[in-house]
């Protein structure tokens, strides 16, 4: 089941902090008994449910949420890379940092990381989010304009980049279905 009163009290806490679209989220965070898997470390899915709840507060907290409304725009998940290394456990406080690492003509790229009290990373992920309007998908340079950021464009890290390639090899759908 989604949190969705911790979702709520993070939109709550976060929204009248105001920040521009190049600076950097950091919001903490408990890995809670519900939140474990079998083996009693965070569960992945919910791994990626957390890094929603660092996601969205930034979208908020960046403005971007009026300026979807108001071109009745919506994100939209469109490709997901997580890199885990360290366990988190019951009761654990984690730290969870977001950024928009750039965007290209179709999609944003938000790099979020997880990190645990004794300063390492436990995992991070790369969220390319499309802009979905009642045309289709949207462009994030139009948005960016739309939306009044004056700032530099964000140079794509060639692992970005690497990835971005990677993923444009990857046959869609998938050679077989498991129901031919």
């Amino acid at each position: 089941m989604y949190p969705l009163i911790r979702f709520t009290g993070e939109v709550l806490k976060n929204r009248r902090k105001p920040m521009t679209l190049d600076e950097t989220h950091i919001s903490t965070h408990r890995c809670w008994p519900w939140d474990l898997d079998p083996w009693m470390e965070l569960n992945n899915g919910r791994t990626l449910t957390l890094y929603d709840l660092g996601r969205v507060p930034f979208i908020i907290r960046a403005g971007m949420d009026k300026t979807l409304a108001r071109l009745n725009w919506r994100f939209t998940v469109a490709g997901v890379s997580v890199r885990y290394r360290r366990r988190i456990t019951a009761f654990e406080k984690v730290t969870i940092s977001t950024r928009i690492a750039g965007w290209d003509d179709r999609f944003f790229y938000f790099d979020q990381s997880i990190w645990r009290k004794d300063g390492e990373c436990a995992n991070q992920v790369l969220v390319r989010s499309a802009l979905v309007g009642p045309n289709g998908i949207a462009s994030p340079e139009a948005f960016v304009r739309e939306h009044g950021f004056t700032g530099e464009r964000p140079v794509l890290p060639d692992w970005i980049k690497n990835w971005v390639d990677a993923e444009s090899t990857r046959p869609w759908p998938p050679e077989k279905s498991p129901l031919d």
